[in-house]
């Protein structure tokens, strides 16, 4: 099933979109070499098809736009669909410390709001531990904040909870000194076609406009 995307809008036309060469203008001189991401279906970029943009995740169109500033860099990617905090660290974070990244991406926590009660508290205990690992690494560390437009029917409480992990991510990242993308209150989520047709996961829109606020972070810190 495709998703549907406004008739006017395509990837080019997109205000939320960097254009490609732009992008790469904005990675100018930027000193990564090494990008790992890790963690859930987020960080895997899972999502599906929309009309009028490239169906490809958010750390894919990063890649592209980090290696016209660097084609040797080298990808890696162990982010997997239905990953809670503890899996990303018990079954990712060996493999992402041994790529030994210098730019480094987690998403994690996401999951753990499927929980019939979530146990906010241990999963604030593990996500400190991903992201200690994570900064072991010495890597520039990036994450994102999940947005308003997750909405899950058999959880009425799902904003709140979406609110919860959020306030722990961001904890963390003053913390770690991690990047933010901050994406809980981003216009796109007012967008129909954000969501893909599990209403869970973004659309090729969406993970276009991921990769640029990502690329907009980054060359802030270039600055």
């Amino acid at each position: 099933m495709t998703t549907t995307t406004a008739k006017t809008l395509t990837e080019e036309t997109d205000p939320f979109c960097l254009p490609p060469a732009r992008a790469a203008q904005l990675l100018a001189g930027s000193p990564w070499r090494r990008f790992a991401v890790a963690g859930d279906s987020l960080a895997a970029g899972t999502g599906g098809p929309s009309p009028g943009y490239a169906h490809l995740p958010w750390g894919d169109r990063v890649v592209g736009a980090l290696r016209e500033v660097c084609p040797r860099l080298v990808y890696l990617n162990t982010g997997t669909i239905g990953a809670t905090a503890a899996d990303t660290l018990r079954r990712q974070l060996d493999e992402i410390v041994a790529f030994g990244p210098d730019l480094l991406h987690i998403s994690c926590g996401a999951n753990d709001l499927f929980r019939q009660r979530p146990d906010f508290d241990a999963v604030e205990r593990t996500a400190r531990r991903v992201f200690e690992r994570a900064a072991g690494t010495g890597a520039r560390l990036t994450t994102f904040t999940l947005g308003r437009a997750f909405h899950v029917p058999a959880f009425p409480d799902f904003p709140e909870r979406v609110r919860a992990i959020n306030a722990i991510t961001l904890g963390l990242a003053v913390e770690f000194d991690v990047v933010v993308i901050d994406m809980w209150d981003h216009p796109v989520n007012s967008r129909p076609d954000l969501l893909s047709a599990d209403r869970i996961h973004f659309s090729a829109s969406g993970q276009a406009v991921l990769a640029s606020e990502v690329i907009n972070a980054l060359a802030h810190t270039l600055r």
